[in-house]
């Protein structure tokens, strides 16, 4: 996967024909944030959040819009799947990350359903089923190699560690969840250049208006 500096190098190389602001924007606050977490080589609780915002500053739209963040990041990864001419995605899924990407899926600490009814103290046994069906449809998905729905699905999971963390139901540098985040960092650190370089690709693709424009 390109690193941070040469995919800020294919940046300033755009900017000299005058590509559209907030397609430059995303990708400047992108790059940043990537470049920051290819830094923190010790923690990596520090590491998953400073690439999380990578990727929230790639997709990031107006917040005012009725849409949820799921089928805001749904959209944006169909997107990315359309304009993956090379397939970058599909390898990071399907080659470099089966394994982890399977743990991920069997892992039931990042499905939220599981901390639903653990809050509510619903003891009906409906979050099993939800997550044996999701398991299935994430089987079928990975067997069909379906790289829209295999990475919309991951994304979900890692959705449910992001909020674990981002909002405090975390311990730093906690025993308790160093397998997902040792993965999580790890696909991550492959998936987050790949989607900057398919943007840096197509410049002209509407992204929608940046979040916190520059005024």
């Amino acid at each position: 996967m390109p690193t941070a500096a040469e995919l800020k190098c294919r940046l300033q190389a755009h900017c000299d024909s005058d590509p559209p602001e907030p397609w430059r924007v995303r990708l400047h606050r992108a790059l940043s944030w990537l470049a920051r977490a290819e830094r923190e080589t010790g923690d990596p609780d520090a590491r998953f959040v400073f690439l999380w915002i990578a990727l929230n500053a790639a997709y990031a739209s107006d917040l005012a819009r009725e849409e949820g963040e799921r089928v805001r990041f749904q959209r944006f990864v169909g997107g990315l799947v359309a304009l993956d001419a090379g397939g970058a995605l599909h390898d990071a899924l399907f080659h470099q990350f089966s394994g982890p990407i399977r743990v991920l899926i069997e892992n039931r600490f990042v499905f939220e359903p599981f901390w639903t009814a653990l809050r509510t103290h619903d003891s009906s046994g409906q979050w099993e089923t939800s997550f044996a069906n999701a398991r299935r449809r994430a089987t079928a998905a990975i067997v069909d190699r379906d790289t829209a729905t295999v990475l919309s699905i991951v994304f979900d999971r890692l959705y449910v560690l992001r909020n674990q963390i981002v909002h405090g139901g975390a311990t730093w540098n906690s025993r308790v969840n160093r397998a997902q985040l040792r993965d999580a960092v790890a696909i991550l650190g492959v998936l987050v250049p790949a989607v900057l370089g398919i943007m840096l690709a197509h410049p002209h693709h509407d992204h929608g208006e940046v979040l916190y424009p520059v005024v």
